[in-house]
């Protein structure tokens, strides 16, 4: 049964929302002082965290809810909802900004403020730099998607305050302010990067991609427990709900071998199998006698 997300889970996600929020406030202020729209890019994005991380608060508590009678899987899908909705925002600011670089860069624009501009920006760097490790330390930990790819978006964020201070700078030493938009365009093109990776990560997820490297794990595991006990198996397949890994497979019996120990065999390799797998995991085996194998692994016509 789901549990209720752990306290470092509930506390890196509020933190990581209440400082979004206060880092906005100052981006905007800062764009408005300067009229840059290399910050402005910065806080374009920004806006598009604030409202994903209020998603993605909701969707960790929401993803720790148990099975029901309409959820027999439990919720924990959401997680792979709430990646791809902070992809997908992520890439509409890619092209908000990138649009606006452009504008600028044709029509020109003054900039003013530029020391404040760069101490503000410069600050919420460095914030969202240590908020951004923290998040991805903590969903490492925890095995959390959700979490993770909040810590990405963070980090995401970092780099794009980082091409502003560049611009600024660049403006500064040269007094020329094509530089504002030049970097405002390459800050856009992380953010689309980033939107994009989120959307085919929550893609895959939805649709039930195999993870290769969790498929070399189980069946080098299942290898070793059916050469112990003289065994085969077959039909593997596996799936990543955002907190559970869900697991099945055909495991072949000799005949003359009784039901009891066959079941305590085969109890003793599903526990053996779930152990590896974090934070949760499910594994299903069907038990056959090996004069009633079947080596059909045509999902379709099985």
């Amino acid at each position: 049964m789901s549990q209720a997300p752990s306290d470092d889970q509930t506390r890196v996600m509020n933190w990581s929302l209440g400082i979004a929020i206060v880092l906005l406030v100052l981006k905007v202020v800062a764009a408005v002082m300067t009229g840059s729209s290399a910050i402005y890019s910065d806080a374009a994005e920004s806006v598009a965290h604030v409202l994903a991380v209020g998603f993605a608060a909701w969707a960790l508590r929401f993803s720790h809810k148990p099975s029901d009678d309409t959820h027999h899987f439990g919720h924990d899908k959401v997680a792979f909802i709430s990646s791809g909705l902070e992809g997908a925002m992520i890439s509409a600011a890619a092209l908000l900004i990138g649009y606006e670089a452009l504008r600028q860069f044709v029509a020109g624009v003054a900039l003013e403020s530029l020391g404040i501009g760069m101490a503000l920006t410069g600050g919420a760097a460095l914030v969202n730099g240590i908020l951004g490790l923290t998040l991805i330390r903590v969903g490492n930990r925890r095995k959390s998607k959700l979490i993770r790819a909040n810590g990405e978006h963070v980090l995401s964020d970092v780099w794009t305050s980082v091409a502003v201070l560049v611009a600024l700078v660049l403006v500064l030493l040269t007094q020329w302010p094509g530089w504002d938009p030049i970097f405002a365009l390459l800050a856009a093109g992380k953010l689309l990067w980033t939107g994009m990776k989120l959307l085919r990560e929550s893609f895959a997820g939805l649709m039930d991609e195999a993870d290769l490297e969790v498929e070399k794990q189980l069946r080098e595991l299942l290898d070793a427990g059916c050469e112990k006990d003289g065994l085969s198996y077959h039909n593997l397949r596996h799936r990543h709900s955002g907190r559970t890994h869900w697991v099945e497979f055909h495991l072949v019996f000799p005949d003359e071998m009784s039901v009891a120990r066959a079941h305590e065999i085969a109890t003793a390799i599903e526990a053996e199998v779930a152990a590896t797998l974090e934070p949760d995991g499910r594994v299903i085996t069907h038990l056959e006698p090996r004069s009633a194998e079947h080596h059909e692994e045509d999902w379709e016509v099985r």
